[in-house]
């Protein structure tokens, strides 16, 4: 095999030479096999709502509360600072990876004096020598240049993965920022659900207050048995008992609002205490189909580049067995007397032309290079595995979305129906036809409506979110983010 080997290499070396291309492979994207369409937009896209700017899609729910929360949260974030200075760190790999393809050069002077001994075996001898001075000066100043020939292309490799790297960093910058958006998002709603949920369980709390007070006067009466009463308290109780929860969920939500927007929990707390409603869901001008997300997702570039950096290394690491060239030169002047550095008989010249070649080390090197397959071919099964989660992604949003709003509008009529119920159970009840029991029971049935009611308008809310999220919303920007 090494015998082949170095009978090849001399024809291999004078097409790289002569050609200028470099060893490895040249990268190729995949190809991926995907539908037209996804299976949930015909229902999405004909929603009966307003669609949302794709640049700044979170503006579509007209909440201005909600566009101020997400303006500052991309301001402020500290993730995004943190993929900002990963774009830094980048371009300055980038920047070495180019550098190290062209010549370098340095100037080097240097002044000695030196007062030998004459006690050493070496100064003994010199001390016998005619003419020997124990005082001695060397005056030097040079120009040293070097340059490593990239003969076959691993230093062009190692710029080529350092730039895919870069624009990685770059599209990183932009899924941070549509992340940060999203999730800014979320919890904004999650915070007005929460709201909601409280104010109808407190409006239950009321409602239920008023039945106990009802059913108090009727024992003191003797109309009511004490069992009556005990139950009222028992469902005013309950209702009471699902506060404190709710509660603690919104402490939660409050916080991580402000740790979004970069700031210690309870900075912007007031100005999300006075209760709003949750905003609608808006439509979606367009939602084209998996193909488009591979250019419209910022993360899916980010793990594309991340398969062309592999992909580089792999040539990088093939160029180890070849050899490595090297010119270095210096000019400049050197003498013993400060006065003639500068003269023409002080002029020094040298030139190197050198070589290094792991000649012995084959077996260290194929390893690197089955190494770097190894993680060429992860990186391309990563890609592959993100463009399908992306797209069940963005299904499996779609689907939440209209099935979430399909059951708010249930659930608006079972309401409305519930509502006369209970009023009708609680002025049969007044007139003696029925049992408190009825009336417990049409109030839990109502109480369960409700709140199951802003659950899914809320749901809905963030399924929108989420959709907008996983078509990589905002993609006219994120578009230009891998550019070279």
């Amino acid at each position: 095999m090494r015998s082949v080997f170095l009978r090849t290499l001399p024809a291999v070396a004078g097409v790289a030479v002569l050609g200028g291309c470099a060893i490895g492979p040249n990268y190729v994207a995949p190809t991926i096999a995907a539908p037209s369409a996804f299976m949930g937009q015909a229902a999405v896209v004909a929603r009966p709502a307003l669609a949302a700017p794709v640049d700044a899609w979170w503006r579509g729910f007209n909440d201005p509360v909600l566009d101020r929360m997400v303006d500052r949260a991309l301001a402020q974030n500290l993730d995004l600072a943190q993929a900002a200075a990963r774009v830094t760190q980048a371009r300055a790999g980038l920047g070495a990876a180019t550098a190290a393809l062209l010549p370098s050069a340095s100037i080097e002077a240097r002044g000695a004096q030196a007062h030998a001994s004459t006690q050493t075996p070496t100064g003994r001898l010199l001390a016998a020598t005619p003419n020997f001075d124990r005082d001695g000066a060397l005056y030097e100043a040079n120009v040293v240049a070097g340059w490593e020939l990239d003969v076959f292309g691993g230093s062009r490799r190692d710029q080529e993965a350092a730039r895919a790297q870069y624009e990685g960093a770059r599209a990183g910058v932009a899924a941070a920022r549509l992340a940060v958006a999203a999730q800014t998002a979320d919890t904004y709603m999650l915070v007005r659900g929460l709201q909601a949920r409280l104010a109808v369980a407190r409006r239950q709390v009321e409602t239920q207050s008023r039945l106990v007070e009802t059913v108090r006067l009727q024992r003191a009466q003797g109309v009511a048995a004490e069992l009556q009463l005990n139950q009222a308290l028992g469902a005013l109780q309950q209702t009471r008992a699902s506060i404190p929860v709710l509660e603690e969920g919104l402490d939660a939500a409050l916080n991580a609002m402000d740790v979004l927007l970069g700031a210690q929990p309870g900075t912007y707390r007031a100005e999300l205490a006075v209760t709003a409603p949750i905003p609608a869901a808006p439509g979606l001008a367009e939602a084209g189909g998996p193909a488009e997300l591979l250019r419209r997702r910022p993360d899916l570039v980010v793990a594309e580049q991340r398969l062309r950096a592999s992909n580089a290394r792999v040539g990088s690491a093939l160029s180890q067995y070849f050899p490595k060239l090297s010119l270095s030169g210096l000019a400049g002047t050197a003498t013993t007397t400060s006065n003639t550095l500068f003269e023409s008989p002080a002029s020094q010249a040298q030139g190197v032309l050198g070589l290094r070649w792991r000649l012995f080390d084959f077996g260290r090197v194929g390893a690197e290079v089955s190494a770097a397959r190894g993680q060429k071919a992860e990186a391309l099964a990563a890609y592959q595995q993100s463009v399908l989660r992306a797209t069940e992604d963005v299904e499996n949003a779609f689907s939440s979305l209209v099935k979430r709003e399909d059951q708010e509008r249930v659930l608006a009529d079972g309401e409305a129906s519930l509502a006369q119920a209970r009023d009708a159970s609680k002025a049969a009840y007044d007139a003696g036809v029925v049992s408190l029991v009825e009336v417990l029971d049409a109030d839990a049935r109502l109480l369960s409506a409700r709140d199951a009611r802003v659950q899914a308008r809320m749901e809905a809310a963030r399924a929108s979110i989420r959709s907008f999220q996983a078509l990589g919303g905002g993609w006219r920007e994120t578009a230009g983010a891998g550019a070279g």
